[in-house]
């Protein structure tokens, strides 16, 4: 995004703080392409029958950004971050619901294709990254963070350390950590 499109993001969310709801039109056009980036970029790493599509979750995710009345917004890498947390949080919710009916069901499930092994494999990693990510908060929020905006959000080092205010030094040593405790969680469960 050039640096007219970042002022003019900061400049909107700054008007959306305020109160003037009326700047969510001019609002969306101007970071639509970098939420689609995000989502097609969360997407990718879900199962291949997912039924979310990158504009679906771009849609659901922009309108609980916008409906946010208790936040002050203060620029644009502070909007990405959250818009990247929020969609973490829909394909989380998403998947414990496709998990919820697949486990609902009193047939017995049989596999006669190996993706759908492969989907339900993968709703389950995401779920148990939650839970790992969510323990990793409560030990180090920063570090979950920072896991949040990189694999989750698409974000790169130097975007990551703008939404954080740290250095991209810091963020890539945090990643480290914070990978290689995810992993170590994740292998407990």
């Amino acid at each position: 995004m050039s640096e007219i499109g970042q002022d003019s993001v900061t400049r909107l969310l700054i008007e959306l703080t305020r109160g003037n709801r009326a700047v969510m039109e001019e609002l969306l056009p101007v970071v639509y392409d970098e939420l689609r980036r995000l989502a097609a970029s969360y997407l990718r790493r879900e199962r291949p029958d997912h039924t979310l599509q990158p504009t679906a979750l771009v849609h659901e995710a922009y309108m609980r950004l916008v409906d946010q009345t208790q936040v002050n917004w203060q620029n644009r890498a502070h909007f990405f971050g959250v818009a990247a947390q929020m969609m973490r949080r829909i394909l989380v919710d998403h998947a414990r619901q496709h998990n919820a009916e697949k486990r609902g069901h009193d047939f017995q499930k049989l596999s006669l294709d190996e993706n759908v092994d492969k989907a339900v494999e993968r709703s389950t990693e995401l779920l148990m990254l939650d839970d790992a990510l969510n323990e990793l908060a409560e030990v180090d929020e920063q570090k979950s963070r920072i896991v949040e905006l990189r694999y989750f959000g698409g974000l790169t080092v130097e975007e990551t350390a703008e939404v954080m205010g740290v250095t991209p030094i810091t963020i890539k040593r945090h990643w480290r950590m914070a990978k290689a405790w995810l992993y170590g969680q994740m292998q407990k469960q």
